[in-house]
C-alpha cells in the first residue's frame, strides 16, 4: 500500500508541475502580447541577450537556441524566421561551418527584450513565488 500511495503521490506531484507551467506560459503570453510577442518569442531573445561572442557580438548557432528552448527544431526555424520579417533578429552564415546558420539580436529586439525583461521577470516572480 505504501508503494502505492508513493507512486500516486509522483504521479500528483508531476501534474502539479504540468498545471504550474501551463498557468505560468499563458501569463506569460498574456503579458507579453500587446507587444506582439508570446512567451517563446521572449525565450529566444532572452537566450541570445545572455550571448557574447570573443567580438562582442551575441549570436547562437540555432542549434544552440533548441538547446536551450523547449521547441521542436522546426517550430523554432519558423519562430526565427518570424522573429527575422519583425526586424529582431537577424541571420548569418556560420563562419565556421558554412552549413550553420548564427542567429543574434538587431538593435531593435535588443530594446525590447530590454524593455520586457522586468515584466517577464516580474511574471515569473508573481507565479513561481513559494507560498
Amino acid at each position: 500500500m505504501t508503494a502505492k500511495r508513493a507512486e500516486q503521490a509522483l504521479v500528483e506531484r508531476w501534474r502539479d508541475m504540468l498545471a504550474l507551467h501551463a498557468r505560468t506560459q499563458c501569463a506569460l503570453d498574456r503579458a507579453l502580447h500587446g507587444h506582439g510577442l508570446c512567451a517563446s518569442d521572449f525565450e529566444v531573445l532572452d537566450v541570445l541577450a545572455r550571448r557574447r561572442t570573443p567580438k562582442g557580438t551575441p549570436a547562437y548557432r540555432v542549434q544552440e537556441i533548441a538547446e536551450r528552448v523547449h521547441l521542436s527544431q522546426s517550430a523554432l526555424s519558423r519562430l526565427i524566421a518570424r522573429l527575422e520579417r519583425e526586424g529582431l533578429v537577424e541571420r548569418c552564415m556560420c563562419p565556421e561551418d558554412r552549413r550553420g546558420v548564427r542567429v543574434s539580436l538587431t538593435a531593435a529586439g535588443r530594446a525590447l527584450h530590454d524593455e520586457l525583461l522586468p515584466v517577464q521577470r516580474a511574471v515569473l516572480a508573481r507565479m513561481l513565488a513559494d507560498g
